[in-house]
């Protein structure tokens, strides 16, 4: 395997390299270093600025802004805006509904959309989840019936009643792209549809759900009665189930995090060497500390190579079976660095409600919360549980 970029694909690295860092406004790249949770005015300057040099969605057909890269090229773009603290552009825009828009929607709905969607003139939420309908997707039960009143056959309207749950970010939303029942008496797979639905429609409702961390991230969205024109089912009806895993598809790659793990575990070193043990000697001095550290390079040198292979025998746009284990172990990376993050910290990581006149660091203050946060990471984009099951089918032939 080649590991050495070509000089094409060096200086192409080292552009992405100059604007990530020279750009994209410093406010933001200055609260992913100190892993804040950013604004909604910080997300859409931060997409804007991308889209504006044709960054943001280099992966959509050119027509709409894509870029026709090769795998490895965006392999390098995604990596190096994470080194550069640059946030991802918003995955519910540009690594879900627009991929499924630019494929199966209608011209006009890719005329109305896809250039709003990847500006963030539309924040997308996404409706897929539901309180009995998770990791099995296809018990939803929301349901979207015709109204036949507005027309007949596919040209009556929908009213669709239901809930969903694990909205992300859905207090900034425009709109939501939903999964709906439209017919119940198939198998469950078979009846399902894909929406797209106004969150300002009479009889949408958005309510925030609390996370451990403290945080407001998180909404469930109420639907009642609520009318949604003909025009916004994207494709066929009751197709919407062979979307959904297309657009899952999608969103698990680049779901292991490589160069913003290694970004943090990078700080996680300088904040060991700021903290005194006596002696003049620092935490990152301990050799507990400093061999726990050295597996985690270790650990993540691996995970970066297996990301380059799975990039080079990628295919056809298709994500390798082996990314699987890129979502797996990247996760679980990320997880163990915020938790060493944690124990660096020590006492002063209890310190989580503390304001900004603290004579406590800021990144310890942070601790508990990033690592709190981050405990969804092995479940969202596939749990690794079925990550775990896929590894097992498709690679070991188990």
């Amino acid at each position: 395997m080649q590991l050495q970029l070509s000089a094409e694909d060096a200086a192409f690295r080292d552009e992405m390299r100059t604007f990530f860092t020279t750009e994209v406004p410093t406010d933001v790249r200055e609260a992913v270093a100190e892993r804040r949770e950013l604004t909604q005015d910080q997300l859409v300057r931060s997409q804007r600025t991308l889209n504006a040099a044709g960054l943001a969605v280099p992966h959509w057909p050119a027509e709409w802004g894509g870029r026709d890269w090769s795998a490895l090229r965006r392999h390098i773009w995604h990596e190096e805006m994470q080194r550069a603290c640059v946030p991802p552009p918003l995955a519910f825009n540009a690594s879900m509904v627009g991929p499924v828009i630019a494929t199966f929607g209608s011209q006009e709905q890719k005329e109305r959309f896809l250039p709003a969607t990847a500006n963030l003139d539309i924040w997308w939420s996404q409706g897929f989840s539901e309180p009995d309908a998770g990791s099995d997707l296809a018990s939803l039960r929301t349901t979207a019936v015709r109204d036949p009143s507005t027309g007949s056959g596919r040209a009556a309207d929908f009213v669709v009643t239901g809930q969903k749950t694990w909205t992300t970010l859905g207090q900034y939303g425009d709109w939501i792209f939903c999964l709906v029942r439209t017919d119940p008496t198939v198998k469950k797979q078979a009846g399902i549809s894909f929406l797209l639905i106004d969150m300002t429609s009479p009889g949408v409702t958005v309510r925030p759900i609390e996370l451990i961390d403290g945080g407001h991230e998180v909404n469930e969205v109420w639907f009642e009665d609520v009318r949604v024109p003909a025009d916004n089912l994207v494709g066929e009806e009751n197709r919407g189930w062979d979307y959904a895993k297309f657009l899952l598809g999608n969103e698990r790659v680049g779901v292991a995090p490589v160069g913003a793990t290694k970004r943090v575990l990078a700080q996680a070193k300088q904040w060991a060497g700021s903290v005194s043990v006596g002696d003049g000697r620092s935490l990152l001095d301990d050799p507990l500390t400093a061999a726990r550290v050295a597996e985690l390079e270790n650990e993540l040198l691996a995970l970066e190579l297996t990301a380059l292979r799975v990039v080079a025998n990628s295919a056809d746009g298709k994500p390798h079976p082996a990314s699987s284990v890129l979502k797996l172990k990247g996760t679980e990376l990320q997880q163990a660095v915020s938790e060493l993050v944690v124990d660096l910290a020590g006492p002063a990581s209890l310190a989580s409600g503390a304001g900004d006149g603290s004579a406590l660091p800021e990144w310890a203050r942070r601790a508990t919360p990033a690592y709190l946060n981050l405990r969804k990471a092995s479940i969202y984009g596939g749990s690794n549980e079925i990550q775990r099951q896929i590894i097992a089918k498709t690679i070991l032939g188990l």
